[in-house]
């Protein structure tokens, strides 16, 4: 993972597989929140409860996530205004991994170690469009775990896209602020011709199916 790869991770920093697998279920499907919601544009308040409460919202998450079929989900999504996001995604050698972090601070590497990579980026909360979006293909995110443990996860490839993605949203940015005119027109008029696919409840009403509208390619 270039420079960042150095970052080593120490055992306290470290989410148990355990813990975190135990979030991953038991959960409900919540409405996701669009981009014109103001919510989204709001930074959010820290959490300062790591309590029971805290990780029955991570079990939603996940089970919205899930049924959204994504690999990242902020609590701003889900219409909470606290600093956490969740994640299932791949790495740059195609390994899942799994994680909640709340108050997540990401760090970009700089000077010769930044490469940018631009690949298309999509968001839950504005389903259906994508645009090429250049962001460091490395980067390390500290914050804490759904106990308030210290941890530190070091990301590459799309994981670390995603962390700066989902970092982004509780700081009150959507992708979208972050490109151009031209490209942000592009995004919008993608959406224009998919949204009719998305209930207003997506995903607790699932993503219309591309043969009653029609459509013979569906969403990956």
């Amino acid at each position: 993972m270039r420079e960042c790869r150095r970052c080593a991770l120490t055992k306290e920093d470290r989410v148990p597989d355990e813990t975190i697998a135990d979030l991953r279920s038991g959960g409900s499907v919540l409405r996701i929140t669009r981009w014109s919601e103001p919510v989204m544009h709001a930074k959010t308040e820290p959490v300062v409860d790591f309590d029971d409460d805290l990780r029955a919202l991570v079990r939603d998450m996940f089970a919205t996530m899930k049924a959204a079929e994504g690999v990242g989900l902020a609590a701003t999504q889900v219409g909470r205004g606290v600093s956490l996001f969740i994640y299932d995604c791949p790495d740059a050698d195609s390994k899942r991994q799994v994680g909640a972090i709340c108050n997540p601070v990401v760090e970009l590497p700089t000077g010769r170690a930044r490469h940018l990579d631009a690949e298309e980026e999509g968001c839950l909360s504005f389903p259906g469009a994508y645009e090429s979006l250049a962001r460091p293909d490395t980067c390390v995110c500290r914050g804490q775990d759904p106990w308030g443990r210290d941890v530190v996860v070091v990301g590459d490839g799309l994981l670390a896209r995603c962390l700066q993605h989902e970092t982004d949203h509780l700081n009150g940015l959507v992708f979208g602020d972050r490109l151009s005119s031209r490209a942000r027109r592009k995004l919008d008029e993608s959406q224009s011709a998919t949204n009719h696919l998305y209930p207003e409840d997506w995903p607790i009403t699932p993503r219309r199916t591309s043969a009653s509208e029609g459509d013979e390619d569906p969403e990956a």
